[in-house]
């Protein structure tokens, strides 16, 4: 069967930082992989060289024209007015935000990122995060932190990518099932699929196929989402990664949830 794929988690960098991590070189790539449509991250700020605009300015500019990428914006948590800048990524019709508080050095539940989410949740804005292990302090992002997000703001929803991964992949299922009653149709914590299915080159994130399917046991099929993570995978790794899922033990429907059913319902699209 033929899935259309909506996926998300591709990140996208001016060619002067990284030229094969351009929109253009994703547009290749969803060619190559059957994708018909992608979430697209803004660069974080610290990858920028100094003659380059500012990041979410520069992703509006790179996609506003096309119908087939979607935006989310960053954050520059070195940066005041953290509020306004929330409101400037809704204004450029972007649809979340990405965070990864490892790589930013942020603490998952302190003050400034309690600021980010209680604007986001007001202007109904998508979080996806970077969960697990990734060479910073683990406190930081320990991944049962993520409840305190799902507590204090009620409204708000977001996805864990790689569902906290190898090491931590039962605090992100806990997570997602304390904030959540079985049969939800429109839930609150989602599991972000992304770089889970490769074993070599993302060992920290994987996920093995039995976890994958106590995922779904425990939260149903409309909890998880297909991610890419471009252009860290390419066209041979995100291929690998389709038909693996494709392979599964799930119905076609459920497949197609994952694959895309998932991002546009919560995306509103």
């Amino acid at each position: 069967m033929t899935y259309d794929i909506f996926a998300n988690h591709a990140h996208v960098f001016p060619e002067n930082v990284r030229p094969d991590g351009t929109v253009d070189v994703l547009k290749r790539t969803m060619d190559e992989c059957g994708i018909s449509k992608c979430v697209c991250f803004a660069t974080f700020p610290s990858q920028l060289k100094e003659e380059n605009e500012e990041t979410n300015l520069w992703l509006y500019k790179q996609i506003h024209s096309d119908p087939d990428l979607v935006g989310f914006g960053v954050i520059d948590f070195e940066k005041g007015d953290l509020r306004g800048q929330v409101d400037r990524i809704a204004d450029f019709g972007f649809r979340g935000i990405k965070i990864h508080p490892a790589f930013q050095k942020i603490a998952v539940d302190g003050e400034k990122a309690f600021e980010v989410y209680a604007r986001a949740e007001e202007l109904g804005l998508f979080l996806s995060f970077h969960t697990g292990v990734h060479w910073h302090r683990i406190r930081d992002y320990q991944v049962w932190r993520f409840d305190e997000i799902a507590y204090h703001f009620k409204k708000i929803r977001f996805s864990m990518e790689h569902l906290g991964g190898y090491c931590f992949f039962e605090e992100g299922l806990a997570v997602m099932l304390n904030n959540m009653h079985r049969g939800d149709e429109n839930p609150r914590v989602y599991a972000g699929l992304t770089s889970v299915f490769d074993p070599d080159m993302n060992r920290a994130w994987n996920l093995s196929d039995q976890k994958i399917y106590d995922l779904f046991w425990q939260t149903g099929d409309k909890t998880s989402i297909f991610g890419l993570d471009f252009p860290y995978n390419g066209t041979k790794e995100i291929r690998a990664a389709i038909e693996h899922f494709a392979g599964m033990d799930f119905s076609d429907e459920t497949k197609q949830l994952v694959f895309g059913g998932n991002l546009k319902r919560v995306l509103g699209l």
